[in-house]
């Protein structure tokens, strides 16, 4: 008798699920997206249709299928499906799951897969916890996340476990899945009257950006608040479409891999002298709520990094920009913003800054030369006495000559250590600024006097 109220309420739970979860594939031949992981032939699919499945984890942003595939699994499977949600599930739940999960083994010689999703959220003590029991095979693990899994992650976990990423379902595909929930008579929208304009759905799949979920979410939120017509129609149009789902939802964690590849984005665009580029990325990061002052302090990094000597202004620029911005605060602050961004991306470019690398690998690997005589610090050598008296001293050792003595405020003279030849580590560009640095060194070493 329990049972069959237990089956009861799980029918009730299940016609009142959310559109999305009623939506959820049963089979392969369900899943939509994705070919490159669970075509025909790849290894998810043949595992998976085998009931071969060994532990894995499904990295991906929300709405790409990542339950959805573990509820394909769960179907296909021979073996007992148990699932945890890290974010509500801790210690205590995962002893209770292994319990029955060995317990189940030893009875009917049946192996359990654990779903755990959001794993991510489990600290590195609940993931210590769980690691035996993989390694051991209790469980077979299926963990979902949308971060990425080498930096949230124990790598001891990663190392028993294949990572599988999933991209951002395609237009095509949203498309198909809002139809499929359009015609669905047993979990959809089938058994009723209901138009979709072209337009209305191609608005829903634009704005839901290759996130399944948030157009179902928004196809449901449309159904259900749409009155049907004198014909029991219930017409979906752009305009009650557009308020349905409004605004496209960000997909940004500013502690995890959006964070990371948006900002990775901005600066290859500056670099790339592209200010619309430039531009959008930096406006993803602000309206997701980034802090303007991590965009700052990276925009600092670059003018030095990828502008440097091609133009000495644009750190300038960017430091004025970041004082201001302390000034002043948001919403105008973005201003400052826009325009440190915009010198920047239209900035001639010169790496050349970067020599300073080649010379620390240098000291790394050789260690460093004696300082030549006439470099050091007299005062801390010869006490009270004049320069000439110290080039009378130095002899035939060599002594300084003071380049404000000689034209132009330059003389030829060695400054390195004297076992050491000239590296050429710094490469000025014939670009902006630095082509009158080049010009200037080339002109010395032509007459000679480098």
């Amino acid at each position: 008798m329990a049972d069959l109220f237990d089956f009861a309420r799980e029918q009730r739970t299940e016609r009142n699920a959310p559109l999305a979860a009623r939506m959820r594939p049963r089979t392969l031949e369900e899943f939509v997206g994705q070919e490159d992981i669970v075509g025909r032939g790849r290894l998810l699919r043949r595992a998976i249709e085998a009931d071969r499945l060994t532990s894995i984890i499904l990295w991906g942003p929300p709405g790409v299928g990542k339950t959805a595939l573990a509820n394909v699994i769960a179907n296909t499977t021979q073996r007992h499906f148990t699932t945890l949600n890290a974010v509500t599930s801790g210690i205590q739940d995962l002893r209770r799951v292994i319990d029955e999960a060995k317990e189940r083994l030893g009875m009917y010689n049946q192996r359990t897969v654990l779903f755990v999703d959001e794993i991510h959220r489990w600290n590195k003590a609940q993931q210590d916890a769980l690691l035996p029991h993989v390694e051991n095979n209790t469980v077979v693990l299926i963990g979902a996340t949308t971060e990425n899994p080498f930096f949230s992650l124990v790598g001891p976990l990663l190392s028993r476990s294949r990572v599988f990423r999933l991209s951002p379902l395609s237009d095509d595909h949203v498309k198909l899945l809002v139809r499929r929930a359009l015609t669905d008579s047993e979990r959809g929208y089938g058994d009723r009257k209901i138009l979709l304009d072209d337009d209305a759905l191609d608005h829903l799949v634009r704005v839901a950006g290759g996130d399944a979920r948030s157009a179902l979410n928004a196809l449901e939120l449309a159904v259900e608040t749409t009155d049907p017509d004198e014909h029991g129609i219930i017409r979906i149009t752009l305009e009650v479409a557009q308020e349905s789902i409004q605004k496209r939802a960000v997909r940004y964690d500013r502690g995890g891999d959006e964070h990371y590849d948006t900002i990775s984005a901005f600066i290859k665009s500056v670099r790339g002298s592209d200010p619309d580029a430039a531009l959008y990325w930096m406006a993803k990061m602000i309206h997701a709520g980034e802090d303007p002052r991590f965009i700052l302090r990276r925009m600092m990094i670059l003018a030095s990094e990828d502008i440097g000597l091609a133009d000495p202004q644009a750190l300038v620029v960017v430091a004025a920009a970041a004082q201001a911005f302390e000034w002043v605060g948001m919403p105008e602050g973005t201003y400052f913003l826009s325009e440190a961004c915009l010198y920047l991306a239209t900035a001639p470019k010169s790496n050349s800054a970067g020599a300073i690398w080649s010379a620390l690998a240098h000291v790394e690997q050789h260690g460093t030369g004696e300082v030549p005589p006439y470099l050091r610090d007299k005062s801390d050598t010869f006490h009270g006495t004049t320069r000439d008296r110290y080039k009378e001293t130095m002899g035939d050792m060599g002594a300084y000559k003071y380049p404000h003595d000689y034209p132009g405020g330059w003389v030829e003279q060695r400054y390195l250590p004297f076992d050491m030849e000239p590296p050429g580590w710094y490469q000025p560009k014939d670009i902006g600024y630095e082509r009158e640095i080049l010009r200037r060194l080339a002109e010395r070493h032509r007459t000679g006097r480098r």
